[in-house]
């Protein structure tokens, strides 16, 4: 009779787990781990049955922070990315990788370039070991409700651990999805030191957006819809990062929409010259400002906090520029002297011409900065954020920077500053047809959104011609 019971227990208990399945395995939702995972003990509870997805996710651009760069000019097809690249935002995750900076009162106030990377602390090794597969945090992008905290371990080193109680945790490694625009937004919608300080088409609307917002996320679509993934790689690149993660696959508004998408001829007639986010991304930082210009030279003591700040110029409802892309982006390498133009150095220029027939004119955040440069080689520098959040002294966090990035020593007398700046393509924050752009928002007397010759046209295209019949001599 003992037996009987304790069968028919299981296959209840059974029975149960296969209807809990089931509820959750819709179309959007896969079943979660409830009967695999009995503890969580980290990332050798998930290699115990994906060391394949593992290793896949080892080679990836979101655990290298570098890649391949096929798209890139300048760079001369070198694996490339942030860990190795110097940016106008916190210049270089290097220098501030983990850091656990905290005030009198015991709050954290800085803890590194680390905190949105998938890995738990250590710092990403071309050669792949158990230490370096452990140290992927598969539950990042896969667990919703997750989040960490950086601790100090009793070897003196930092970690992210969870934040969570490890019942808790095991809960969510059991409750794992496939990765969500929530949680891809978790880390890209707070790049660059807050929400929406460096994409400036990523903010926190985003996560309960309307059609004002965003088309695509208001109806729910997963960001691997557009950025598909394969073995853990994931399609399309920003036009100012070198790095790409799925080499050969392009991530487009045609993927989806045909090439002629209007009931217009002449809108279609358009799109061949003027890509689709140029009428339907009229503005962008619509709820959250974005970070325009950065200037680390002036740091500024923000009380509240007990932190000095770098001096970010804040802005909403910001109006693109426009210039012409071909797919290929001209970068500024960090181990190569700058070459000013005009003044300004371009870390990131997208290639292109009105005479490229590869090229049409897109929308692109244009963010400016102030980065030290040293006066021999012309060679730039990062700062260590962290030294300037604590000390305020920005000279000591160039000769910080310097020392970790290029294992130099330096003096305030060997750098000066130049300023530089980025272009950043737009490809969030689309709206529907009805409050996409007019034709007299580019077009007639009254319009100021393009500048037609600095574009290469003679005048304004409706008057003077095309853009082939505009070439200039």
């Amino acid at each position: 009779m003992k037996k009987l019971f304790a069968l028919m227990l299981m296959f209840l208990v059974a029975g149960m787990v296969q209807v809990m399945a089931q509820e959750d395995d819709d179309e959007d939702v896969d079943p979660p781990h409830y009967g695999y995972i009995q503890k969580y003990e980290g990332t050798k509870t998930c290699l115990k049955c994906h060391m394949k997805e593992a290793k896949d996710v080892f080679h990836s651009v979101h655990y290298q922070w570098k890649g391949e760069t096929p798209n890139t000019i300048g760079l001369d097809g070198k694996l490339h990315g942030k860990i190795n690249d110097i940016n106008d935002f916190c210049t270089n995750p290097g220098t501030s990788r983990l850091d656990l900076v905290v005030n009198s009162k015991g709050k954290v106030i800085a803890d590194g370039c680390g905190k949105c990377h998938i890995g738990f602390g250590m710092k990403p090794s071309d050669k792949m070991s158990e230490a370096q597969l452990e140290n992927i945090d598969c539950l990042m992008c896969h667990a919703p409700g997750y989040s960490r905290k950086l601790v100090r371990q009793e070897n003196g080193k930092l970690k992210w651990v969870p934040k969570d109680d490890p019942e808790l945790v095991t809960i969510r490694a059991k409750n794992i999805r496939k990765a969500s625009a929530q949680m891809c937004l978790r880390c890209h919608a707070g790049a660059g030191g807050d929400t929406n300080y460096k994409r400036g088409d990523l903010e926190s609307a985003h996560f309960e957006a309307d059609d004002t917002i965003d088309v695509h996320f208001a109806n729910d679509m997963a960001c691997t819809e557009c950025h598909t993934t394969k073995n853990h790689r994931i399609a399309g690149r920003g036009v100012d990062m070198p790095d790409t993660d799925l080499v050969g696959v392009k991530v487009a508004c045609e993927n989806c929409h045909e090439s002629n998408p209007h009931d217009s001829a002449l809108l279609n007639k358009h799109a061949k010259t003027v890509y689709c986010t140029v009428c339907h991304i009229p503005d962008f930082a619509r709820v959250d400002a974005t970070d325009m210009a950065r200037d680390w030279r002036k740091l500024e003591q923000n009380p509240k906090n007990e932190k000095y700040d770098e001096y970010v110029e804040l802005k909403k409802h910001v109006r693109p520029v426009y210039t012409w892309w071909n797919g290929k982006t001209i970068f500024q390498d960090a181990n190569k002297p700058i070459q000013p133009v005009n003044g300004i150095v371009h870390m990131a220029y997208p290639d292109g011409s009105i005479n490229d027939p590869n090229a049409r004119i897109y929308a692109f955040k244009l963010h400016t900065s102030m980065l030290p440069v040293l006066k021999k080689s012309n060679l730039l520098l990062p700062v260590a954020p962290d030294v300037a959040f604590k000390t305020g002294d920005i000279n000591k966090s160039v000769i910080a920077g310097a020392l970790s990035y290029r294992n130099m020593k330096v003096t305030q007398a060997d750098y000066k500053w130049v300023k530089v700046d980025r272009y950043m393509g737009l490809f969030h924050e689309v709206l529907p047809a009805d409050k996409a752009l007019k034709c007299s928002a580019c077009h007639g007397k009254k319009a100021s959104r393009f500048d037609w010759k600095a574009l290469g046209y003679k005048g304004d295209p409706r008057k003077v011609g095309g853009r082939f019949s505009a070439k200039k001599k």
